[in-house]
């Protein structure tokens, strides 16, 4: 699904009617007719009990024009809460307005807060919101706050042309004060807003209605967001060809643990292996390695020189200089504890780790690492560079607070990406993929059982294991967190949505894979 940002939507519009000849009115009735039509098809009782449009000035309340005069041909009484005069209209707007009152349409104007006071309009069967589109970037106040908060009082089905009012179409933040909607038809193309926390709640079921949008308009815009959904994993996830070895599906290195955080790299190294690594090897401290490789049989381990029960980083970087050699794929950080130590085995792994062949994956202290000298020195990296923050590693990062961080979070990890050059994944609900070029995913799976420890040591495995498989650094979080939260999904459906841990989540990772495969093994017992 694409992914448009307000400003691409308008230039989107723009681009339709002035250099591809779309006629502006023949969008909005289409736009209009649209949300009258899924309105009576979600809830047919609004023939019996009526219909509210609440209306802006703009080109939104011009939709809700068209719908309330689609509304009133179908025999369904509607009238109009206008939230301004009928004589501040323009263009296209004034029109839809004429239509509707030539249909016998009754307006009820509202310039003024005051005239929404309590009781002063009756709630309805149901509200078509045309208050705001998805050019809105102020706080909600006054007579329009009064109408959204009025509109929530009703508890009665609302439809949003475009998205809901108050909620940001670029972050799907709440400005000051948002319409809960039960249906969102939005036109053309969805945009991130729709799909982003608070906003996708707000939105409620979102549907997308082409209106009859250039199609060369799109393509000269070349939007670069996405939504990754299902149909987009299954062909990265492929299928393994029948004459196949272990050789063949990469051998990631997870340099991670200490003292009393060996769990980080069982974990990770155990999601690797299930998310079908043909070898992981885990470099751990060495006080720790057979802690390690008594809990995973199948992995192997080698032990690393400490201090303090932390990797010793002058001496952990002469021992991994040699059993670098062959990996392909490194994952740093789970576990690994934060202390000068750690700062400066970042930085050999920055300098001497990453090569163009072997990708680095940055996770957990090892960020935290990162934003103590810096993160465009990981700029200097020799090859790809995946990192995977969680909001308060990426404010750490970018020396921001973690609230701007959710504010924006697709802007925040752009912001990552073109400060290190490398791929960025933004963790948390919704969870956000950025490239240096400015390509964005956001990630449709995952649920709350999620919040519980380890989940984020899993994900690291899991996309250390994709890209030892030579993906991307694009590709292997898309697929990677996409495959961690369906994965998640199918546990909670089947052993409760609270309550499940990481280690519930890696042991469902083969059942997952199996169910997204495009086709099965030809061949038995490889």
């Amino acid at each position: 699904m694409i992914l448009l940002t307000a400003a691409e939507s308008r230039e989107l519009d723009r681009l339709s009617q002035e250099k591809f000849g779309v006629d502006s009115y023949a969008l909005m009735t289409r736009a209009g007719e649209a949300c009258a039509e899924a309105l009576v098809a979600r809830d047919p009782r609004c023939a019996e009990t009526g219909v509210l449009v609440v209306a802006g000035k703009g080109n939104n309340g011009g939709d809700g024009f068209v719908a309330g005069r689609r509304l009133l041909e179908g025999g369904i009484p509607t009238s109009v809460l206008l939230l301004g005069w009928g004589s501040d209209l323009k263009g296209d707007a004034a029109r839809a307005h004429d239509e509707f009152v030539g249909r016998g349409g009754t307006i009820i104007q509202a310039p003024d807060e005051a005239d929404l006071q309590a009781g002063s309009v009756q709630a309805p069967g149901a509200v078509i919101d045309a208050i705001f589109g998805t050019g809105l970037n102020a706080e909600v106040r006054g007579t329009a706050a009064r109408a959204i908060e009025m509109i929530n009082s009703w508890r009665v089905p609302v439809v949003a042309i475009d998205i809901a009012s108050g909620v940001s179409s670029d972050t799907g933040a709440v400005l000051g004060a948002a319409v809960r909607a039960t249906q969102t038809i939005t036109f053309g193309f969805a945009k991130f807003g729709h799909v982003s926390y608070p906003g996708t709640e707000l939105c409620g079921e979102l549907k997308v209605v082409d209106i009859g949008f250039a199609p060369g308009a799109i393509a000269a815009i070349a939007p670069r967001g996405r939504y990754f959904e299902k149909a987009d994993a299954t062909p990265l996830l492929g299928v393994r060809a029948a004459n196949s070895h272990k050789g063949n599906y990469g051998h990631p290195m997870v340099i991670a643990g200490s003292r009393g955080k060996s769990g980080a790299a069982i974990l990770a190294s155990r999601a690797a292996l299930r998310t079908g690594a043909g070898l992981v090897t885990a470099a751990v401290p060495e006080s720790v390695q057979p802690v390690i490789a008594s809990a995973q049989a199948e992995l192997m381990t080698e032990p690393i020189a400490e201090r303090d029960g932390h990797f010793d980083g002058s001496l952990a970087a002469g021992a991994l200089q040699h059993l670098i050699d062959g990996k392909s794929a490194i994952v740093f950080g789970p576990g690994a504890g934060m202390s000068d130590d750690t700062v400066e085995l970042l930085r050999w792994l920055v300098a001497e780790g990453a090569a163009p062949d072997r990708p680095l994956l940055i996770d957990a202290d090892g960020l935290n690492a990162l934003a103590s000298i810096g993160c465009e020195k990981a700029a200097t990296a020799r090859g790809p560079l995946v990192l995977t923050p969680h909001p308060g590693e990426m404010a750490r990062l970018l020396k921001i607070n973690t609230a701007a961080v959710n504010a924006d979070r697709v802007s925040a990890a752009r912001s990552l990406a073109q400060k290190t050059g490398g791929c960025v994944l933004l963790k948390g609900a919704r969870s956000v993929v950025a490239d240096a070029d400015g390509a964005v995913c956001i990630n449709s799976t995952g649920n709350p059982g999620m919040a519980t420890p380890g989940m984020g040591d899993a994900l690291c495995g899991i996309v250390g294991a994709l890209l030892s498989r030579h993906m991307t650094g694009f590709d292997a979080l898309t697929l990677g967190v996409f495959l961690h939260g369906y994965a998640a999904d199918r546990v909670a459906a089947h052993r409760g949505r609270v309550g499940y841990l990481a280690g519930d989540l890696i042991e469902e990772l083969p059942s997952a894979m199996e169910a997204l495969s495009a086709a099965e093994l030809r061949e038995p017992g490889i």
